[in-house]
């Protein structure tokens, strides 16, 4: 009778073992999915910048476009590097034309935006200020034959949606 008993004792340790770890399994799931949660995130299919822009972004990135794209095409931030942002933000003399710069806060939230979305340069590498310059941009348009040099009006004839702020559609040529 011990023997059963020792047997039935140890399948009531190992289902509450495997109970545990199972219990103990579905919890991490639940905090690692809580945690990488985009509650709030724009939907996927309204996104028209490459990056998804949580909401502590919104504000600073429309104030990105109400800024710039009143006067030519909002590029997004990841074709620049981050010390490219950082010069045209502090350039009154903006590609030749005499603007009025931000001034705090909003230069500070767009700042934030677009440091955020940019990537660094490499030490040795020189600071792009021209589209055609960037690495970056490169990168993002492998295998595209690129008129020289590029423009951001030149962006139109690939991503009709553009002008929008919309990179992800592109002219059925390319889709």
């Amino acid at each position: 009778m011990s023997n059963l008993v020792k047997r039935k004792s140890r399948k009531r340790r190992t289902l509450r073992l495997m109970l545990l770890i199972f219990a103990w399994s579905v919890a991490i799931g639940w905090v690692l999915g809580l945690a990488t949660s985009v509650h709030g995130v724009t939907p996927s299919s309204n996104i028209g910048t490459v990056d998804v822009v949580p909401p502590q972004y919104q504000l600073a990135e429309e104030l990105y476009l109400e800024n710039c794209a009143t006067c030519h095409i909002a590029l997004p931030p990841a074709v620049f590097p981050t010390q490219t942002w950082r010069d045209i933000l502090r350039d009154s003399q903006h590609y030749g034309v005499q603007i009025q710069p931000l001034v705090d806060p909003q230069r500070i939230l767009v700042w934030r935006y677009l440091s955020t979305f940019s990537r660094t340069n490499l030490q040795e590498e020189p600071t792009p200020y021209r589209l055609y310059q960037s690495r970056y941009f490169r990168a993002l348009h492998p295998g595209i034959k690129l008129p020289s040099p590029s423009s951001v009006s030149s962006c139109i004839s690939c991503h009709p949606g553009a002008s929008e702020y919309n990179f992800r559609r592109l002219s059925q040529e390319f889709e």
